[in-house]
């Protein structure tokens, strides 16, 4: 990573660690996604990413490819110039918290069925369990709630800052 100083490289590589479990990445879709996060709006040639990551153009581009398939990364021209650069599309958070409300109203719709089964089915263990069955529930009803005005927000900032 010749380019970048050593306090980015660490970062790059603690952000893409989480990226990759987080977001189910390949490591190095995750560094590069790494270097577009903690990187200007200018973003990179395609051999730049090459250089910082030191991997090959394949490999690269593959990666490269997958990242803007998920809408992660966005390419974009110079006037002038014929290189592709790469960017991060300012999706990451607003992306991220969609994938954690998705997942949040999958598990609220699972632990609904769970606990209106073991109400009819096991009345003596929903009974002796109800609390901590709604609890989790009106846990997830919450979250779901803090999530959805959370990305109301994120849109209408994106809304009123898109004319600047």
């Amino acid at each position: 990573m010749g380019i970048c100083s050593e306090e980015k490289r660490h970062l790059i590589e603690e952000v893409g660690l989480h990226l990759e479990g987080s977001h189910k990445l390949t490591p190095l879709a995750s560094r590069i996604y790494a270097i577009m996060i903690l990187s200007s709006e200018e973003g990179f040639s395609f051999e730049e990413i090459m250089s910082i990551t030191q991997a090959s153009k394949s490999s690269v581009s593959t990666n490269i490819s997958l990242l803007v398939q998920l809408n992660y990364v966005e390419f974009y021209t110079k006037s002038g110039d014929r290189k592709r650069y790469f960017r991060g599309t300012n999706n990451y958070l607003k992306l991220t918290l969609q994938e954690y409300l998705l997942n949040i109203e999958k598990e609220l719709q699972l632990v609904k069925k769970i606990n209106k089964f073991n109400k009819e089915n096991n009345p003596t263990k929903f009974v002796e369990n109800e609390s901590m069955g709604v609890f989790f529930q009106e846990y997830l009803t919450t979250q779901k709630e803090n999530l959805n005005k959370t990305l109301i927000k994120m849109r209408a900032f994106q809304t009123q800052h898109k004319g600047l």
